[in-house]
């Protein structure tokens, strides 16, 4: 299949950086792929994806109405449409400099009215793509199956009530796997969405853990069988479309991993908007994953406190992108995983021209983070905090806790001893003014 040149956004420039006094809409203010922030390039560090979903399928609908988005490729239906997402999927993401990828299956090939069928749409969609990265210098960091949409998913994929759907299912992820080895994708990622229950009244959930982590199993085993070795993510979500999900954040699906013995093959992709879902921040979820050594990749992208939904917003909160990028740095970086934009422009942003804005926003903020992040660990701002707050535990019986060399009887005896107990103050309002303070000054780092 011969690669086309495709002009579905032939009104918009190649995006290149221009530096924070630039007030060219079509242009990075921050993010400069080639500036070695941490030793290492931007580009690096970062190492940015296009949701294809988000990006080339979203119509901009929400649960209470319909799509709103004006696209170049509107008019086309089945594979025709398909064929044409590709064309303006290579355009887009070579405009905005994205190193990486990733989809669903049904993000880039129809269903069709079979497995069957619907495998051979996947074969030449992915054949199409295999052809266009053979001169592009994007790659694909990661794919999964969409195990939620289809009705048959109704109660779930791997944790369904029905065998059937469960052999679909697991069908669905095989093909998965041989799409991305064929694309030589970094990782794989294993689906949220519907893997949990309504309620309890009607549910085995003894057995539903117990067939997902068998699945799990079966997937690594194929993975080693094919001679693929992506590095398989898991996705927490607390709800929605479930009531509750049993990948609730990084804790609950830690537990599940070493439950059932597959903590040595499994990291976390964490989302923004699922962990304030959660009711954790992004960077708790993160650094619950960091601490375990399970953080894998991230999905870029925020929510909005007003709703209880995933919004899905891209990220321009520069006190999340900052304190989500040192976790990121004191991860040592992201290693095959990235930064993926699973966000969606807002509904009233309709124009195919607020894509490359809302992918720009997002980039420029990570890029603040980023080199804020990196001058407070060179600083050792946090690190400093943390050792004057604790450092009772240096010396004297502080240190036997910390050791674990001491003993109720010896802890007795040292608080039996002490006439008062001096406390020091927290701060938290001048760490946080002080982290102001490095926001404001991003364009001297």
């Amino acid at each position: 299949m011969t690669k086309t040149q495709s002009a579905y956004f032939k009104q918009v420039p190649q995006i290149a950086y221009e530096g924070a006094a630039s007030t060219n809409s079509y242009a990075f203010k921050y993010y400069n792929p080639e500036e070695k922030v941490g030793g290492k390039t931007m580009e690096e560090q970062l190492r940015f994806s296009v949701a294809y979903w988000h990006t080339l399928t979203q119509d901009a609908a929400d649960p209470f109405g319909a799509g709103t988005a004006e696209r170049p490729w509107d008019h086309l239906s089945g594979m025709d449409l398909a064929k044409a997402r590709v064309e303006a999927a290579f355009e887009f993401i070579e405009k905005v400099q994205a190193p990486f990828f990733c989809f669903h299956d049904i993000d880039i090939a129809p269903e069709g009215s079979s497995l069957r069928e619907t495998n051979q749409n996947l074969d030449t969609i992915v054949s199409m793509i295999k052809e266009y990265m053979k001169t592009s210098n994007t790659k694909l960091l990661w794919n999964t199956a969409n195990m939620f949409t289809h009705p048959r998913f109704v109660s779930g994929a791997a944790t369904s009530s029905n065998a059937d759907v469960y052999a679909h299912a697991a069908a669905k992820v095989k093909k998965g796997l041989e799409v991305g080895k064929e694309l030589g994708a970094e990782n794989y990622v294993f689906w949220g969405g519907r893997e949990g229950y309504e309620t309890l009244l009607n549910t085995d959930m003894k057995l539903e853990f117990d067939n997902l982590a068998k699945f799990y199993h079966m997937a690594i085993d194929y993975a080693k069988e094919i001679n693929f070795d992506p590095q398989f993510l898991i996705e927490p979500k607390p709800k929605e479309p479930t009531t509750h999900q049993y990948d609730f954040d990084v804790a609950t699906s830690t537990s599940f991993l070493y439950q059932y013995g597959l903590q040595d093959h499994f990291k976390f992709n964490i989302e923004a908007n699922h962990a304030t879902l959660a009711g954790h921040t992004f960077e708790h979820e993160l650094r619950t994953a960091r601490t375990s050594g399970m953080l894998g990749s991230v999905d870029a992208n925020q929510g909005d406190t007003l709703l209880g939904w995933d919004t899905d917003e891209f990220p321009t909160d520069l006190y999340s992108t900052t304190l989500a990028m040192y976790e990121i740095l004191k991860n040592d970086g992201l290693g095959r995983g990235g930064l993926n934009f699973d966000a969606k422009i807002r509904r009233g942003s309709f124009k195919p021209e607020d894509l490359f804005h809302a992918h720009i926003a997002g980039m420029d903020s990570f890029a603040i983070g980023l080199k804020v992040a990196n001058k407070m660990i060179e600083d050792n701002f946090f690190e400093d905090i943390v050792a004057e707050r604790y450092k009772t535990f240096d010396s004297g019986i502080g240190a036997k806790i910390k050791e674990g060399t001491t003993s109720f009887a010896e802890l007795e005896k040292h608080a039996l001893s002490m006439d008062s107990i001096d406390h020091a103050s927290g701060e938290l309002e001048r760490i946080k003014a002080r982290i102001n303070q490095y926001l404001l000054r991003v364009n001297e780092l």
